[in-house]
């Protein structure tokens, strides 16, 4: 006689389903403390409800945006900080959304990983209530996936999903002319964009993630793991006191790219690159991997992580809004005529 096969368990194939419903039980209050009007239910359903009557708006525009971290996961794996990086995917998601003059509503996200370990899961997923929190937004759902044999030796993979809206008519960019001022906004550093030339660069270093920063304090994974800054309450301040025609999230193809996308066919910009001073962190991947200045403006932001574009009788006036919402701003350029983004001077 054959032998009687014993029976099998989702857990015994790598699932937990215990682990998941801890986790979930565990970053609740993390959510509900994001709650904002428009909110209608808590987390555990199969769907999550937003009114928009009850969050102020009469006749509004949805507008939506999805985003991951990219391989900068990689360092917070590696290093197992993983504190931060849910402020990144929140950042990528809502500061797409904010240059489209919307206000972020609320957040879903995607967590896959091999083995769920409720305790790192739970700090990625705070971290992503923590940017909705800066945001304004709610976390109102998101997935968690364990699913082994797709990821190995505690990897995992993060994507976001941001929901806003706005009035009918206020969508952004409008107006953009000729002589507009360009204000720069301050990154926190390299944000979310550009770390698998970062990572190349580092492993030609020769220094580990745990060595000194050679440009600031602390070890250097740590410093690469700055979050990125999340630019939503103090754009729609901008937006709302009028003069803002534009707003350009410098994200992937650094200010080369990102700035072209809110001009309209026929207008470029220029840009003054001794307008501001190259934080350390760029010169130090500039020097370390032999970057030329061109590779550097089209592939990092550069110390501008928000570009905004507004009228010449309203720079002054929204550069010292903007400076009491925390941010420091400074004006780069302006539009010209022409479809190209030109600079003048050098990155230092």
């Amino acid at each position: 006689m054959t032998g009687v096969k014993t029976g099998l368990s989702y857990a015994e194939a790598g699932v937990d389903i215990d682990a998941g419903n801890a986790l979930v039980e565990r970053i609740k209050p993390a959510a509900k403390a994001t709650a904002r009007p428009g909110v209608m239910d808590a987390l555990g359903g199969f769907g999550a409800l937003f009114d928009l009557k009850a969050a102020g708006y009469s006749d509004p525009v949805l507008v939506a945006a999805t985003d991951g971290v990219g391989t900068k996961l990689r360092i917070a794996i590696d290093t197992r900080n993983v504190g931060s990086v849910g402020i990144d995917l929140v950042a990528m998601c809502v500061n797409d959304l904010v240059c489209q003059g919307a206000e972020p509503l609320f957040f879903l996200d995607y967590f896959a990983t091999g083995k769920l370990d409720v305790s790192e899961a739970a700090a990625v997923i705070n971290g992503i209530a923590e940017g909705c929190r800066i945001a304004g937004a709610a976390l109102i759902g998101g997935e968690t996936a364990e699913m082994p044999g797709m990821y190995h030796g505690g990897d995992f993979d993060l994507a976001g999903f941001a929901v806003g809206a706005m009035e009918r008519g206020q969508a952004l960019p409008s107006g953009v002319a000729e002589g507009d001022v360009l204000l720069g906004i301050a990154s926190d550093g390299v944000h979310s964009n550009g770390y698998s030339l970062v990572r190349r660069i580092v492993e030609r270093s020769g220094l580990a993630w745990d060595a000194p920063c050679p440009f600031a304090d602390g070890s250097l994974g740590a410093a690469l793991l700055t979050p990125t800054r999340i630019y939503v309450k103090p754009a729609l301040a901008a937006h709302r006191a009028g003069g803002l025609h534009a707003l350009a999230h410098i994200t992937g193809g650094g200010l080369t790219e990102n700035l072209p996308r809110v001009l309209p066919e026929g207008l470029g910009a220029e840009i003054d690159l001794g307008a501001w001073a190259l934080p350390p962190v760029f010169a130090w991947l500039a020097r370390e991997g032999g970057l030329a200045e061109a590779e550097l403006l089209k592939t990092f932001n550069c110390g501008i992580g928000m570009i905004a574009v507004v009228a010449p009788d309203r720079a002054e006036a929204l550069s010292a809004l903007l400076a009491e919402h925390g941010e420091r701003v400074v004006p780069i350029g302006h539009v010209i005529t022409g479809g190209n983004v030109s600079y003048r001077g050098h990155l230092a």
